[in-house]
C-alpha cells in the first residue's frame, strides 16, 4: 500500500509492524493485516525491520506494494517505533508485533471506537494467548481500564501501559515522541503509560489479536514460570522506562504534587518493588514500608474490612518477615474464628 489510496486520500489507519529476526512469523502477521474486513483503501501496512539478520527482508519484500517496508540498523524497539511513526500516514496507529497477528475484525473495531469519540487517545483489548511449546491456550489476564486517569483514578489501580494490542490517535501520540531510544524493549508500554496524561482511553473485553509465547517474550502468562535472568532483564527494562517517563512528566510540567501524577508514581513504585522482592527478598523494615505504601495507595478504593486486614498484615510483617509472611493469613483466620466461637454456659441446675 502506498502513501495514498486510489482515491487520492491518505489512509485512516496505519498498521505499524516492528520486526527483528521474526522471519518465521512475519508472513502470518502480515497476512492477518491484509485479511481485515475493513476496507483496504482505508489502511496501510508499514513494516520497520530493525536490522534483522534472518530472512525477514526476503519474506516481506515478496508482498510488493501491499506493504511499505523500511529496513534500518538495529537500535531497539524505541528506535524502530520512532522510524515507523515518522513514516506512518494514518490518523490512527495500530501496533502489531511481528510475532503476533490480528483477528479479521480488529481494524473495523478500531475505526468504530475512534470515529465515535474524537477525544479518545488510545484503544486496547485482551489477547488470545497460546504457547508454542506447551500448546496452552487462554485469554490474557492483564488489567483493562477505561476512562480518564484524572477523573477516574480508581479504574487504573492495576493498569499497566499495554503494548502491541494498542491503537493510538496520532494527535495525542505526537507529544510523546520521539520515544527515548535507550528503551530497547517495552517502548510501546512507555506510550501506553503516558497517554493517560493526555487523553482518555478505552478498553473492551473481546480478543481482537493473538499473542504467541515462543521463549523470547518479555511478557509471561504465568509469572511463576519466568526464569530469574529474564526477571532481572525485565526489572532493568522497567527501571529504564520509569526513568524516561519521569523525565517526560517533568519536562511537561507534571509533578508528584498533582494527584494523578502521585497516583502514577505510587503505582510504579509498588510494581517495581514487588519485582525486586522476588529477586532479592526484603528485610522486615523494607517489607513493612512497602506494605504501608501499598495500604495508602489502595486504601481509598477498598472496603473498611480489607483495609483492616492489610494493616494487620503490615504490622504482622515485622514479626514474620518476608519468608513467613504467608502465615499471617492463617493466624488472622485463627484469631477471627476464636472470637467468633459461641459462648459456653453451664446448664441450669
Amino acid at each position: 500500500m502506498g502513501i495514498e489510496t486510489g482515491s487520492g486520500q491518505k489512509p485512516y489507519i496505519t498498521v505499524l509492524i516492528v520486526a527483528y529476526n521474526y522471519g518465521r512469523f512475519i508472513e502470518e502477521c502480515i497476512d492477518s493485516a491484509l485479511a481485515q474486513d475493513y476496507p483496504s483503501e482505508k489502511f496501510e501496512i508499514l513494516v520497520v525491520d530493525d536490522g534483522s539478520t534472518d530472512d525477514t527482508a526476503e519474506r516481506v519484500r515478496k508482498y510488493g506494494l501491499k506493504v511499505r517496508y523500511f529496513c534500518k540498523p538495529n537500535g531497539g524497539q524505541a528506535s524502530a517505533l520512532n522510524a515507523g511513526f515518522a513514516a506512518a500516514c494514518g490518523e490512527i496507529i495500530s501496533l502489531l508485533d511481528a510475532d503476533d497477528y490480528f483477528f479479521p475484525n480488529k481494524l473495523t473495531r478500531v475505526a468504530e471506537v475512534f470515529e465515535r469519540d474524537p477525544d479518545l487517545g488510545m484503544f486496547y483489548h485482551p489477547f488470545f494467548e497460546f504457547d508454542l511449546a506447551t500448546n496452552h491456550q487462554g485469554v490474557s489476564r492483564f488489567s483493562l481500564a477505561t476512562g480518564s486517569l484524572a477523573k477516574n483514578p480508581e479504574r487504573f489501580l492495576t493498569y499497566a501501559g499495554p503494548g502491541t494490542c494498542a491503537s493510538f490517535r496520532r494527535k495525542f501520540l505526537d507529544p510523546l515522541l520521539p520515544v527515548p531510544e535507550e528503551i530497547r524493549m517495552l517502548a510501546d508500554g512507555y506510550l501506553g503509560s503516558l497517554i493517560v496524561f493526555l487523553a482518555p482511553i478505552l478498553s473492551v473485553p473481546e480478543c481482537l489479536a493473538a499473542y504467541r509465547f515462543h521463549g523470547q517474550n518479555s511478557y509471561y502468562a504465568d509469572e511463576d514460570q519466568m526464569p530469574p535472568e529474564m526477571r532481572k532483564k525485565r526489572l532493568r527494562m522497567h527501571e529504564i522506562v520509569l526513568a524516561a517517563m519521569t523525565t517526560w512528566l517533568a519536562n511537561n510540567g507534571l509533578t508528584p504534587k498533582q494527584p494523578e501524577v502521585r497516583f502514577f508514581f505510587d503505582r510504579w513504585k509498588l510494581t517495581l518493588e514487588n519485582q525486586r522482592f522476588i529477586l532479592n527478598p526484603p528485610g522486615r523494615i523494607r517489607l513493612f514500608r512497602y506494605l504501608v505504601t501499598y495500604n495508602r495507595f489502595y486504601g481509598p478504593y477498598i472496603s473498611r474490612n480489607l483495609r483492616i486486614v492489610n494493616w494487620f498484615n503490615a504490622v504482622g510483617s515485622l514479626l514474620t518477615g518476608y519468608k513467613y509472611f504467608h502465615l499471617l493469613n492463617r493466624w488472622r483466620l485463627a484469631i477471627t474464628n476464636f472470637f467468633k466461637r459461641p459462648s459456653v454456659h453451664s446448664s441450669p441446675e
